[in-house]
């Protein structure tokens, strides 16, 4: 289990590092801060699952949140939105630390 969220964070790191860098070559050449955001990049990839994402939700019990929380997140920075997931899975995955404790004696 712990191989599989090393894994999936890995990929999600590298992803978010190569939108960071395309954003930051966007940035340079604008001469101001430029980022992407998801909906941005969702409607550049395949704009018909972002509607159907989109209706999904609307069809469940708390669409109202739903849509915002969805709202919200499409407009946060794509680097972002998959570059906290991966550092969070990749630390969750990360082998546990043991603790050793010595006596005085074992010094």
């Amino acid at each position: 289990m712990r191989l599989i969220l090393r894994v999936l964070g890995t990929w999600l790191i590298g992803l978010a590092l190569v939108l960071l860098v395309i954003d930051g070559t966007k940035s340079l050449g604008a001469n101001a801060v430029v980022y992407t955001s998801l909906a941005n990049l969702w409607m550049q990839l395949h704009p018909p699952s972002l509607d159907a994402v989109a209706s999904f939700f609307d069809s469940r019990f708390f669409a109202d949140l739903l849509e915002v929380a969805f709202k919200a997140l499409l407009n946060y920075p794509a680097f972002a939105v998959f570059g906290v997931p991966g550092i969070i899975l990749a630390l969750l995955g990360r082998k546990p630390k043991r603790e050793r404790f010595l006596r005085h004696d074992q010094i």
